[in-house]
C-alpha cells in the first residue's frame, strides 16, 4: 500500500475514533428526560468507557486482534452499565480489520469468541441489569449487534480473500511474463547463434577444402568468417547487455529492409537468395521482426544444409493474410545422397511457435522435385 494512502486511512481511522469517544461521552451525560434507563455513575467513569471504546479504533490497523480485545471489553462493560445507544459500531470497525488483516486460524476463532461476549452483554444490559426491554426485545436488539458485528467481518474477509486472488493471480501474469521473455530472448539468440555460425562453419569447410589447391579462396572463406564472427559477437553483446543493463542502448530491431543482408550473407555462404517482398508498408514492428526471424532461420537451415543451391524468399501482405514461403532447390548432386534430413536443433521449432504466436500456420517439408520448402501464413488484420 502507498504511504500516501495508508497515511489517509489511518486519519479516517483517528477521525472514527474521536466521534465514537464523543458520541460515547454523549451517551454517559444523558438523564431521565429521555423516558430510558441511563448512566448514574460517576461521569469520569462514563468517560474513562468512553475512552476504551472509541480510541482504540485510531490503531485498528496496527494490532486489529488487540483492538478487538480492548473494545469488546469496554462495550461489554459498557452494556452492563446501560450506557450504549448503537449497536457496537466500533466492535464491527475493529472486527473488519481482524477479518481483513489477520489469517483464517486467528480471524475466525476471534470471532466465535466475540459474538457470543457481545450478544451475551447486549442482552444481560438490556434484560437483567437494567431492564429497559423484554426478553424478546432484548434479543432482538442482541441480534442487530451480531449483524453488525458479523456483516463487517465477512466483508473483510471477502475483501481479503479477494485481494488475495487478485494477487495470485498478478504472480500467475508475472510468471507468465517471464516465461514469455525467457522464450523471446530463447529464440533471439538461437537465431543469432544459428544463423552466423551456420554461415562460419560452411565457410570454414570451404576454406579447408580449397586451402592448398585455391589459397586466394581460402582467404575470401576466412574473410567471411571473419565479419560474420565479428557481426554475430556485436549482436550477442548487446544482447546479454540488455539482460544485464537496465536501461543498455538497444541496437536496431531487424526489419524486412534488412533481408537483403540476409540474402548478401547467404550468397557469400554459396545460397542464391531470389528475394521477392511484396505490399509490406505499414506493418507493425513485432510482425517485421517476427517476419525476418522466420525468413532467417529457413535461409540458416539452407545454408546447412542444402549449399551450394539456389533458393527463393517471397513475403507478401495482401489481405487477409501475410505470405511467407521459402523454397530451395536442394544440395548438388554430390551432397544429394544426405539430402535434407530434418534439423534435429530448434530451427523448425522456432519457426513454428513464432506463427503460432500470431495465430498463423506453418508448413515445412521436401518437396517432390526435389529441395525443401517452408510456407508461413499469419492473419494480417491487426498488423497494420
Amino acid at each position: 500500500m502507498k504511504p500516501r494512502r495508508q497515511r489517509h486511512l489511518h486519519a479516517l481511522d483517528l477521525g472514527a475514533a474521536l466521534a465514537l469517544t464523543a458520541m460515547y461521552i454523549g451517551f454517559a451525560r444523558l438523564t431521565a428526560d429521555d423516558g430510558q434507563p441511563v448512566y448514574t455513575g460517576p461521569f469520569w467513569l462514563g468517560c474513562l468507557i468512553a475512552a476504551m471504546v472509541g480510541l482504540p479504533v485510531a490503531v485498528r490497523r496496527r494490532w486489529p486482534l488487540a483492538v478487538l480485545v480492548a473494545v469488546l471489553a469496554a462495550l461489554a462493560t459498557a452494556s452492563l452499565l446501560d450506557i450504549p445507544r448503537e449497536p457496537y459500531a466500533a466492535a464491527g470497525l475493529a472486527a473488519y480489520l481482524v477479518a481483513l488483516a489477520e489469517p483464517a486460524r486467528r480471524s475466525v476463532p476471534a470471532l466465535a469468541v466475540t459474538l457470543p461476549v457481545a450478544c451475551g452483554a447486549v442482552y444481560i444490559g438490556e434484560a437483567v441489569v437494567t431492564p429497559a426491554e423484554d426478553s424478546r426485545g432484548a434479543v432482538g436488539v442482541a441480534g442487530l449487534v451480531l449483524l453488525v458485528i458479523g456483516g463487517a467481518w465477512g466483508t473483510g474477509f471477502t475483501v481479503r480473500g479477494r485481494r488475495a486472488g487478485a494477487a495470485r493471480e498478478q504472480r500467475r501474469r508475472s510468471e507468465r511474463a517471464l516465461d514469455e521473455e525467457r522464450l523471446r530472448i530463447a529464440r533471439e539468440l538461437h537465431d543469432i547463434v544459428s544463423h552466423n555460425l551456420s554461415l562460419i562453419a560452411v565457410k570454414a569447410g570451404v576454406a579447408g577444402h580449397v586451402a592448398e589447391a585455391d589459397p586466394r579462396e581460402a582467404r575470401a572463406a576466412l574473410k567471411v568468417i571473419e565479419e560474420t564472427s565479428r557481426s554475430a559477437l556485436a549482436e550477442m553483446r548487446r544482447t546479454l547487455g540488455v539482460l544485464r543493463t537496465e536501461g543498455a542502448p538497444l541496437g536496431p530491431v531487424p526489419d524486412l529492409d534488412r533481408l537483403d543482408l540476409l540474402a548478401e550473407e547467404a550468397h557469400r555462404a554459396g545460397v542464391d537468395v531470389d528475394l521477392t517482398v511484396h505490399a509490406v508498408e505499414g506493418l507493425a514492428e513485432g510482425t517485421q521482426l517476427t517476419i525476418y526471424r522466420i525468413v532467417q532461420e529457413a535461409i540458416t537451415n539452407v545454408v546447412r544444409h542444402a549449399a551450394p543451391t539456389h533458393c527463393r524468399v517471397t513475403v507478401e501482405a495482401d489481405a487477409p493474410e501475410i505470405r511467407i514461403d521459402i523454397t530451395d532447390e536442394g544440395p548438388p548432386p554430390a551432397r544429394r545422397p544426405a539430402a535434407h534430413k530434418l534439423p534435429g536443433g530448434h530451427g523448425l521449432l522456432g519457426m513454428r511457435e513464432r506463427a503460432m504466436m500470431y495465430g498463423g500456420s506453418f508448413e515445412a517439408g521436401p518437396r517432390p522435385e526435389g529441395g525443401f520448402a517452408v510456407s508461413v501464413r499469419l492473419p494480417a488484420e491487426g498488423n497494420q
